[in-house]
């Protein structure tokens, strides 16, 4: 018969609370802080974390992964264009070639094997937090995100006044998907347009994302599919190979930065510097 050790329930809402809070106050100053934990901004953060530097992922979500779960309409398998292949390669996923350079996978193993690639690399993640606002320093340059947990999103206005909090970086990168949620907080302030997704068109669209994965404001990199709604880029519907190298793009691009910019320094949320 099996015999657990022993641990009373304090002992265990203790290690949950102290473990969270050691956690959080290590991500609140960082090299990178990727919003989006689908493909593109585990990848990005994957390779970040492999070169040493302190990557936290930002998602609103309870699960990490994305559309990397299944393929299209339900179906969970999972199509990469080459040479998207070369990261599955990487991180030790099973696929068949059905098409000269056309690779079928199983989305669930995909994605658990990056997503567990991802941390075995040491990046951090805060799931259950959602992208509230930017952190801007002088000339308007990111400089990091405000969150708030995700469940306050869902409360009546009348009483969902819970202030956001705070993480500083280096830079940012944009990883949420057709949203681009980082983007679009720059576009209501008048700082960048947005031209929007375009319709689908795969065999232009993958070399267009990973092509245009770029920093798109100073301190803003875009990766995955907000590449498509900053650009006007056409979407490429349920294959992961752009996504995979765009993360990698973007983590390169993120390198680039930091060896560049160094520390930030004279960083203010993005509402008190509009209201100043």
């Amino acid at each position: 018969m099996t015999q657990f050790a022993a641990a009373s329930e304090s002992q265990i809402t203790k290690t949950i609370v102290e473990r969270f809070a050691s956690d959080l106050v290590d991500s609140v100053e960082g090299d990178v802080v990727i919003v989006g934990a689908g493909p593109a901004g585990l990848t990005a953060a994957r390779d970040l974390a492999l070169a040493g530097h302190k990557a936290l992922l930002i998602e609103r979500n309870n699960y990490l992964g994305g559309g990397f779960w299944i393929g299209g309409y339900l179906m969970n398998t999972v199509t990469v264009r080459a040479p998207g292949q070369e990261v599955l390669d990487e991180i030790g996923v099973p696929y068949d070639e059905v098409a000269p350079g056309l690779y079928a996978a199983l989305g669930p193993h995909a994605c658990s094997k990056l997503i567990g690639a991802t941390f075995d690399a040491g990046a951090k993640v805060l799931n259950m937090t959602s992208f509230d606002d930017v952190v801007l320093g002088e000339d308007d340059r990111v400089r990091g995100a405000v969150i708030n947990w995700t469940p306050v999103e869902a409360l009546p206005r009348a009483i969902s006044c819970v202030d956001p909090v705070a993480v500083e970086a280096k830079v940012l990168i944009d990883a949420s998907g057709h949203d681009a949620v980082v983007a679009t907080a720059l576009q209501k302030r008048d700082i960048m347009s947005l031209e929007g997704m375009g319709g689908m068109w795969v065999n232009k669209s993958e070399d267009a994302i990973v092509e245009h994965t770029r920093e798109a404001h100073p301190g803003l990199i875009v990766a995955g599919m907000a590449v498509s709604t900053v650009y006007g880029l056409p979407r490429m519907g349920p294959t992961f190979g752009a996504m995979l190298l765009s993360g990698k793009k973007a983590a390169e691009e993120a390198l680039r930065i930091i060896r560049a910019h160094g520390e930030p320094v004279g960083v203010q949320p993005a509402e008190r510097a509009a209201a100043s």
